[in-house]
């Protein structure tokens, strides 16, 4: 069948038999990403739902800040982070260098910018009407942003699912901050990156396969959410 051909059914065993290590590289890249993802949503949200809706002096450049963010080089928040988090630094008595936590903090700093810069495309783009009129109904300011926020939930999962995506798929913050440890802080994408240069191609086709699926899903998850 050729090089590509036997790489892949050797990678489809390796799913199929469940390797510890391709189980290992799935479970660590989940477990970050989701953790993160959490964190950037409860942080970048309600950021942009409070960019959207309030005017201030400064409103302009904060935005400005919030678009660099969004292209922000994962090897320099690795970088960063890592001078925090290392012996030397601040915070290197907590001694989260190289573990999932490290992973966590890194990936979160990627994707919050994304959904708070969503969000607040979703909430720009919205009805104004929706708060004047809660507001006449007699609501207060949080519960007519709650109002709006229910309004554009689509919006909102979008953005949670494209910080999501940001995360799952990025090398530079989980190699410099997880140290790309075995059955520790090894994810999908570092294992990827480690396996083919080593020379076990059908090892990182298999994460490749998964990591594409695990896309995939999201994606049909979302759909399904707004057909419902």
């Amino acid at each position: 069948m050729g090089y590509l051909g036997d790489s892949l059914l050797t990678a489809l065993e390796l799913i199929i038999s469940i390797d510890q290590d391709v189980q290992s590289a799935v479970w660590t890249s989940l477990y970050t990403s989701s953790c993160a993802i959490v964190i950037a949503a409860l942080l970048g949200v309600p950021a942009g739902l409070w960019l959207g809706l309030n005017r201030f002096r400064g409103r302009q450049i904060a935005i400005a800040l919030l678009n660099t963010l969004m292209a922000l080089p994962t090897v320099v928040v690795g970088l960063l982070l890592f001078g925090l988090l290392s012996r030397q630094g601040p915070l290197g008595p907590l001694g989260l260098l190289f573990t999932p936590m490290a992973m966590i903090a890194g990936q979160t700093v990627l994707a919050t910018p994304i959904v708070a810069n969503l969000v607040l495309a979703a909430v720009t783009g919205s009805d104004k009407r929706i708060i004047d009129t809660a507001l006449t109904l007699g609501a207060n300011r949080f519960q007519a942003a709650t109002q709006l926020l229910r309004e554009i939930r689509f919006g909102v999962m979008a953005a949670v699912i494209a910080g999501f995506g940001r995360v799952i798929a990025e090398v530079g913050v989980a190699m410099m901050l997880g140290g790309n440890i075995r059955n520790s802080t090894r994810t999908m994408t570092t294992a990827i990156a480690l396996e083919t240069s080593k020379g076990e191609f059908a090892f990182g086709l298999a994460l490749g396969i998964l990591l594409l699926s695990v896309a995939l899903i999201v994606n049909l998850f979302l759909n399904l959410l707004q057909q419902r």
